[in-house]
């Protein structure tokens, strides 16, 4: 499977792909310049939603979006129309958000990192309709793909220090039982954004592996997608079939005189279909 490069280096940090309808297709952020990215027929559109950095969004159930900066919540009520700052999410100005997803019950699971990585400085957090916070997971080091099985039992995790990725029992909306899913090799690059197709498979971007893999719901390794970039961070199932992969990829601390193509998404049809995302219920 060779991907296709259908953005160019647009992004310094993409990051976060996620494919909806309702919003017109695939967005992704431009971590670092606090942006949220759309790409349309004539080209890849932005809105700059926070000054520090803007780490995902998703749909609401009710129209529009939400979307997490370094430390704040944003709603808005049309997809292409201004983000508010709806809630503060913490105040400790040496961690950001990172990376999160809906659950099934349409809760916002969004995990942080320190800006140095402190071990255990991080924590997965949950945030509910009335923009309630509870804390999932604490002492989290950095704080990546989440993401849950099709039939909703199950949920998948990275904390990409761990080297894992981890998966969980879904029971009363609670995740228990953390258990080992798939261990990476660190020669073979840093776990980062995952996504979940149909078939229960679990796609995972390697930070500085130069690629995708695919691993079935036994944990086995089924497909390896190698990208021209070494930093690989996030993929989603997309287009009506939900049956291309789109790949986001980062320079982010790369030389300028890199010479690659980091920044841009790639697209791979693998032979297998994604699943609807699920939306915020706020």
């Amino acid at each position: 499977m060779t991907p296709e490069n259908v953005t160019g280096p647009i992004a310094h940090h993409a990051e976060a792909p996620i494919w909806w309808p309702g919003w017109g297709g695939l967005r992704w952020v431009d971590g670092d310049a606090g942006d949220l990215l759309t790409l349309r027929s004539d080209g890849v559109t932005r809105q700059h939603i926070d000054d520090e950095y803007l780490a995902f969004a998703r749909p609401r159930t009710q129209g529009g979006l939400v979307a997490v900066g370094a430390r704040t919540l944003y709603l808005a009520d049309d997809v292409d129309g201004d983000a508010r700052a709806a809630a503060s999410l913490f105040d400790d100005n040496s961690v950001r958000m990172n990376d999160g997803c809906c659950d099934p019950r349409g809760r916002l699971l969004a995990g942080s990192m320190g800006y140095d990585s402190t071990p255990g400085a991080a924590s997965l957090l949950r945030v509910d309709a009335e923009l309630g916070i509870t804390t999932v997971l604490p002492h989290v080091t950095v704080s990546n793909g989440v993401g849950f099985a099709p039939d909703g039992r199950r949920a998948y995790y990275i904390d990409t220090e761990t080297g894992r990725i981890d998966v969980f029992d879904v029971a009363d909306g609670d995740l228990r039982g953390r258990r080992s899913f798939a261990t990476i090799a660190e020669d073979d690059g840093s776990p980062d954004g995952l996504t979940i197709a149909a078939d229960g498979s679990v796609w995972v971007a390697l930070w500085g592996g130069s690629a995708v893999r695919g691993y079935d719901a036994s944990g086995q390794l089924i497909a390896t997608i190698d990208l021209p970039v070494p930093q690989v961070s996030a993929c989603t199932f997309g287009d009506d079939d939900l049956g291309t992969l789109y790949i986001t990829t980062s320079a982010q601390g790369l030389p300028a005189d890199h010479g690659t193509e980091a920044g841009s998404v790639f697209a791979v049809r693998p032979g297998v279909h994604g699943i609807p995302v699920l939306p915020f219920a706020g």
